[in-house]
């Protein structure tokens, strides 16, 4: 019998929402803070708290055409809406003017804690 490994256990371990917009001749270069602030709309389905505060987003990549890549993670790998995750990240970024693409990808590693919580978030929810 083959021995399972903890990402076996994992629901949809490639979940990712990924889209493009071919506007690769923009001038105005996007950065992280729009993303943030774009991030910070969407609330975990569980906690009263945005995904950035929460301490799920591990990367924000920008390269020089605005393709911009995310990796973030949640705060618990059996989430019944893990799938969705990604999208509804894609989703809020996609808003952004001058936009080329946007990938967001679900990772499990490093696994998450609540000291990657911001200072307002714990005060949120009275961790500390």
């Amino acid at each position: 019998m083959e021995e399972k490994k903890f990402q076996d256990f994992l629901p949809n371990k490639n979940s990712s929402f990924q889209k493009k917009f071919n506007k690769s001749n923009n001038k105005t270069k996007i950065n992280e803070k729009e993303v943030i602030e774009c991030i910070k709309t969407v609330m975990d389905p569980e906690i009263p708290v945005n995904l950035y505060d929460l301490g799920l987003i591990y990367e924000i990549k920008i390269n020089n055409k605005n393709d911009v890549k995310i990796k973030m993670t949640l705060t618990n790998p059996n989430c019944p809406v893990a799938g969705s995750m990604p999208e509804s990240v894609g989703k809020s970024v996609e808003k952004l003017l001058n936009l080329n693409s946007i990938e967001v990808y679900l990772v499990w590693e490093p696994k998450w804690h609540k000291d990657l919580m911001s200072d307002e978030a714990k005060l949120a929810l009275d961790i500390f």
